[in-house]
């Protein structure tokens, strides 16, 4: 059974990025050499089986926690949390909004 949502499907039409921050989840070669090919610099630790451990900046994924703080406190708004929305751009716009508010309060 093929998987819906992986992880190489979601990464070929990124946005203009210059480094990826992902956890250990998206330690791959497939996935690091995909990132590498289109010019994102790879910001992932090593998982604990893999044979030769891959450099990532400890520095930088710190910052990531204020990512996944954001989709906490999104998730709290229940509209977001339930994903009342029938229409993806009309769900893109309540997270938006509310991350707009959630950066002024």
């Amino acid at each position: 059974m093929q998987r819906l949502h992986r992880p190489d499907h979601l990464l070929r039409d990124l946005p203009e990025a210059t480094t990826l921050i992902g956890d250990k989840g998206y330690d791959s070669n497939k996935i690091r050499t995909m990132l590498l090919e289109q010019g994102i610099t790879p910001c992932i630790p090593s998982r604990r089986n893999r044979n030769k451990r891959l450099p990532a900046s400890k520095r930088l994924y710190k910052l990531r926690h204020k990512v996944e703080n954001l989709f906490a406190k999104l998730k709290d708004w229940r509209r977001i949390a339930t994903r009342y929305d029938r229409c993806a751009h009309i769900f893109l716009s309540a997270v938006l909004l509310g991350a707009t508010l959630l950066f002024w309060l």
